[in-house]
């Protein structure tokens, strides 16, 4: 998301990767931010991200008052995610206060309000000039109160107390039948609200989050898939992505020389989108493979997502043709990521290459098959992953491949997952099987390439125990 030059509102920035691009630099300074949501979407995670990063990013110590976990509890929880709370408490950088609310205890004391809580958490803050504070969760700090009255004059005089105090805090809450809150009051005192929502639709989990509102500032106001791995909380920023990325000149190699030259170039374009189409067994993986030993012979790291086979296969199947995965690998020059399509959804597939490309810096991407993501969603959900994928992959200028299974049918190319990339593909190349005189002959057509020339004959080819050869001469 582009700043917004005119923005005056002080931004604390979140810690939890894409989240301060959809916020346009983070939650507001100083002012009370309400996370809600079901159980179980994440909302505690969220919150103590939110806190340890602050501290060993930006050297804001923080509160997290809990009303529900012990400080052991959250700390072993937490642990496993590499938010080592007990070395930031030792650092007098993070206080940790379990609040234990018992409703028979509050009856029989008589009248319930927040002052006790104000004067313990205005001392944690104090103790260690804490600039971030979590409260999690609300309704537990509320639970033995029956007096509505009371109860909405109580949230709004504890919204009111942290702003004043200047502390930026999240505050976390469970989704009402009909409101974002139990209490249906809270979104309205907050300045930033965000819904995390955790859903299963034909068995496959997907966890998203919206910005419900946030005063002061623009931001992004689609629903944006999040992903908990053992890093915490990242969010992906779908639709910040524009169509401005630059077009490289530079010419690379199939990994084929008699492919190169069915192109005028001599080979496809730098950071260009290659999709190889076909029915089962026409050599789509082979040919895929040749594009990525082509990218590891020019010492470019390469990335390999395989739908259908695992790397041990892989590995092995190439080698029979004399592709060396295995050496590819050991040079680590080579990652296969192998996994089924129904693991998770489609925006849970994207988050995870996303995460793979901040981590490996491929400068070639392979996906093999991308048919393979339509058992997962239909064709318009297909295509808008795909997109989102291609212009990452374009802003990053790494080379792009997709493979395509066609099926068998009066259609040419009847493929959902065809249909929604073949437009934005750059180079489309379509493989095939004929029967002549009893032989299966192999052939393969270009049936686009922008930017550049190419011919318009099929190339006949066979595998043979040096990959794909060429038995038809090129024409340009």
């Amino acid at each position: 998301m582009k700043k917004n030059e005119h923005e005056t509102l002080q931004k604390t920035p979140t810690g939890i990767s894409g989240l301060d691009e959809i916020t346009n630099g983070g939650f507001p300074k100083g002012r009370p931010v309400l996370i809600c949501g079901s159980a179980g979407c994440g909302k505690t995670l969220f919150a103590a991200q939110f806190l340890v990063k602050g501290i060993t990013d930006y050297n804001e110590p923080g509160v997290f008052m809990s009303f529900e976990e012990s400080a052991s509890d959250l700390t072993q929880n937490f642990n496993s995610l590499g938010f080592d709370f007990e070395k930031l408490i030792a650092e007098n950088k993070l206080r940790i206060d379990h609040v234990r609310i018992e409703r028979s205890e509050i009856e029989e004391t008589g009248e319930y309000d927040l002052e006790g809580l104000f004067i313990r958490l205005n001392y944690a803050i104090d103790s260690i000039g804490a600039k971030r504070v979590v409260l999690d969760t609300i309704e537990s700090l509320f639970s033995g109160m029956d007096n509505m009255a009371l109860l909405r004059s109580e949230i709004r005089r504890l919204f009111t107390w942290l702003k004043e105090k200047g502390v930026t805090a999240i505050i976390t809450g469970e989704r009402g039948e009909s409101s974002l809150t139990r209490q249906g009051l809270e979104e309205y005192v907050s300045d930033c609200v965000i819904l995390l929502d955790f859903r299963v639709i034909e068995q496959i989990a997907t966890r998203r989050l919206r910005i419900i509102k946030y005063r002061g500032s623009i931001h992004g106001t689609n629903e944006y898939p999040f992903l908990i791995d053992e890093n915490g909380i990242s969010v992906l920023p779908v639709t910040s992505l524009k169509l401005d990325y630059k077009s490289s000149t530079e010419i690379i190699s199939t990994g084929l020389t008699d492919l190169d030259n069915t192109f005028s170039t001599g080979g496809i374009y730098r950071a260009s989108s290659t999709l190889i189409t076909g029915k089962a067994g026409t050599s789509k993986t082979i040919l895929a493979s040749h594009f990525a030993m082509s990218s590891c012979t020019r010492k470019e790291p390469t990335l390999f997502f395989s739908f259908e086979e695992t790397p041990d296969q892989l590995v092995r199947n190439m080698a029979t043709i004399g592709i060396n995965f295995k050496q590819a690998i050991n040079s680590k020059l080579l990652h296969i990521h192998a996994s089924r399509p129904a693991l998770q959804g489609l925006e849970m597939h994207l988050m995870i290459i996303n995460k793979l490309l901040a981590e490996l810096k491929p400068r070639t991407v392979i996906i093999d098959p991308i048919s393979s993501l339509i058992t997962i969603g239909n064709s318009n959900e297909v295509r808008a992953m795909l997109i989102r994928l291609m212009d990452t992959l374009k802003i990053n200028q790494i080379n792009a491949l997709f493979t395509a299974l066609t099926q068998d049918s009066h259609s040419e190319h009847n493929s959902s997952a065809v249909d929604a990339v073949s437009s934005l593909a750059d180079t489309w190349i379509n493989l095939k099987n004929e029967e002549r005189n009893n032989e299966r002959v192999r052939n393969l057509l270009i049936i686009k390439s922008r930017g550049m020339s190419h011919s318009n004959d099929q190339q006949n080819f066979t595998i043979t125990s040096k990959g794909i050869h060429f038995t038809s001469n090129s024409k340009k």
